[in-house]
């Protein structure tokens, strides 16, 4: 048994206090406590402490350490569950300390993972091209379980995946390209693919979109592959070289019509 000799107040924490005990010997410094500790154990001089006391208080310290480690980290922004264990660890906190932590923070209301969901989907939503499956990612990789994940995705209506997938086409459709239109299409494509957006949402988005290249442009960026194409093949013989130039020029996403044009075009420049 022991008994608090003395009290004082730490000189850089104000809120914080050094108890010293004296187990017959006289005082000495023992542990020291925040101020919210030293209320609810209501700790005086005089006051006898065994050691289950003195390991309670002290577990209790340690929650209080961490509760504010986890307040400031919640301080920048919304965070999940998992992200607040992460980050306890990270900070070495020990492992019977944080479920103490987390059950505080939510019953205080610091954290609600279905209410960080929707903030979260809310967000990406206002201020990110991703689509609703990268979101899904995200939110599974924050710890979110899967009934909050889809519940809070409803937010993400097909009315507005179209129109951001859209937002997307426009933005992305190369200025005076010299690539064909079929491969402008194909590279939009995936690009919505990475971003999140499921195939139904991108055949709607492409039908809808204005993407077309108009004759003069597709003809240019023809020429463009075609007299690369020419080079590297004009010293082969006549159906040999068409073969290898319309293998050449389909693959790069052009029409055989145009194909069968260039070649005439080709050959009558050269007649």
């Amino acid at each position: 048994m022991a008994i608090i000799a003395k009290i004082t107040t730490q000189k850089k924490n104000v809120e914080r206090y050094n108890i010293f005990l004296d187990y017959g010997k006289g005082e000495e410094y023992a542990f020291s406590v925040d101020q919210d500790i030293l209320i609810s154990f209501q700790l005086k001089k005089g006051m006898e402490l065994d050691e289950l006391d003195i390991s309670e208080i002290q577990f209790e310290d340690e929650v209080k350490k961490a509760f504010n480690l986890a307040l400031n980290f919640l301080s920048y922004r919304m965070r999940s569950t998992k992200e607040i264990i992460d980050y306890l660890k990270k900070k070495e906190v020990d492992d019977p300390i944080i479920p103490d932590v987390i059950h505080k923070l939510s019953e205080y209301k610091y954290i609600n993972d279905e209410e960080f969901a929707k903030a979260y989907v809310r967000t990406q939503i206002n201020t990110t091209t991703k689509g609703p499956e990268v979101i899904k990612q995200e939110l599974f990789e924050k710890g979110i379980n899967k009934d909050i994940v889809t519940k809070s995705l409803t937010l993400f209506t097909m009315d507005k995946q179209i129109e951001k997938a859209i937002k997307l086409i426009l933005k992305t459709i190369p200025k005076n390209s010299k690539t064909s239109e079929r491969q402008i299409k194909q590279k939009l494509e995936q690009t919505l693919i990475r971003k999140g957006f499921a195939w139904d949402v991108i055949q709607i988005a492409m039908d809808e979109a204005t993407i077309e290249k108009d004759t003069d442009e597709e003809w240019v960026a023809l020429q463009h592959h075609g007299m690369k194409a020419h080079r590297k093949y004009e010293k082969l013989d006549g159906w040999d070289y068409e073969q290898k130039m319309k293998q050449a020029l389909f693959r790069k996403g052009f029409d055989l019509d145009m194909i069968e044009k260039f070649i005439n075009y080709i050959k009558d420049g050269e007649s």
